[in-house]
């Protein structure tokens, strides 16, 4: 391809895309911080969500390295790059319908066991299946530079490839599209289930009023996790979108607002999944503000007994009486 057919990634387009990756990054650091941070959080849902996390994670930190560079040509770092974003990209793609389908049979099926079982597939596939297809295609020298004409910046499948189509589909797209059928079909089912619960439960709620309602596998966590299906169709669309304008041949492909859009899809799942399960999710957020309130005090508390200590040291006579109950106060404030 000529290089004049190159799609230009103007520098707001690159400091939006920039800034998209570090919440990314951090925003996934955040989900998998308070996974180890508090035991009581690791879940099965939780854990998948914190795989999840890792994906982008590393797909993060190599958009970042790809935007910041704007590559123009193939290079060793430019192929290192593509490499790590393939393998991480295409992993999301499989834990997210990992995710669903874990819920569906946990939820809908009303199996824990079965449910969990189903984890160590989880792994084989969602691990093995991305990185042996980014082996093959590192191995066949399909990974290069793109010309942003489905990137923004970064590298992904060599343009120049006769076949580049055809390994644009292995390496994300051909996922993706398997993933914007299943996920709403399971998040459907899964909501509906969850409805029909509801509903059949407030038929005996007025007789129950006096008994606490039991916790079910509906719970709210697990609930709250369909929300990730959404999260990554609204976020992946725009990438869809320029792939099939660049089987048209549309110059559409090269709209900037387009681009960034894609750009932002690509790059923030980790940051919309760290505002949903974290930021909006009342039990951990309230939790994170203890945390930093409680450090607060902490250094509060510190100050005021070496005030004390300072203070008692004027007085030797009640420094055994004084000194202890202030610190036991300290400590517990």
């Amino acid at each position: 391809m000529a290089e004049t057919n190159r799609t230009e990634v103007y520098v707001y387009e690159r400091v939006v895309i920039l800034s998209s990756c570090v919440l990314s990054f951090f925003g996934s650091l955040l989900i998998i911080c308070t996974f180890a941070r508090w035991p009581d959080l690791r879940t099965t849902p939780r854990k998948l969500l914190v795989y999840l996390s890792v994906t982008d994670l590393l797909s993060a930190l190599s958009y970042f390295y790809g935007v910041l560079r704007s590559f123009d040509s193939d290079s060793g770092d430019c192929i290192a790059q593509g490499a790590i974003s393939t393998f991480a990209n295409t992993s999301s793609f499989f834990w997210t319908v990992a995710i669903a389908i874990y819920l569906y049979v946990y939820i809908v099926k009303s199996s824990q066991r079965q449910a969990n079982n189903l984890v160590l597939y989880f792994h084989l596939i969602s691990w093995g299946v991305p990185f042996a297809i980014t082996v093959a295609a590192l191995s066949l020298h399909k990974i290069g530079y793109d010309a942003s004409e489905v990137s923004v910046g970064w590298c992904w499948v060599n343009i120049q490839a006769e076949d580049h189509v055809l390994w644009m589909l292995l390496t994300a797209k051909i996922w993706e599209f398997i993933a914007y059928v299943t996920l709403p079909v399971l998040y459907m089912l899964v909501k509906i289930h969850i409805h029909r619960a509801h509903a059949a439960l407030s038929e005996y709620r007025p007789i129950l009023t006096s008994s606490p309602v039991s916790h079910s596998p509906s719970s709210m966590a697990d609930r709250k996790l369909t929300i990730i299906p959404i999260i990554f169709i609204m976020l992946r669309m725009w990438s869809t979108i320029r792939f099939l304008l660049l089987l048209t041949d549309s110059p559409a492909g090269h709209n900037p607002v387009l681009v960034t859009l894609h750009g932002i899809g690509n790059t923030f799942q980790g940051a919309a999944n760290c505002i949903m399960f974290v930021l909006l999710t009342p039990s951990i957020r309230s939790r994170l503000v203890a945390q930093l309130c409680c450090r607060g005090q902490d250094k509060h508390g510190r100050s005021e007994s070496v005030s004390q200590n300072r203070a008692s040291a004027h007085t030797p006579s009640h420094r055994e009486e004084n000194t202890s109950p202030q610190t036991w106060e300290n400590n517990e404030g």
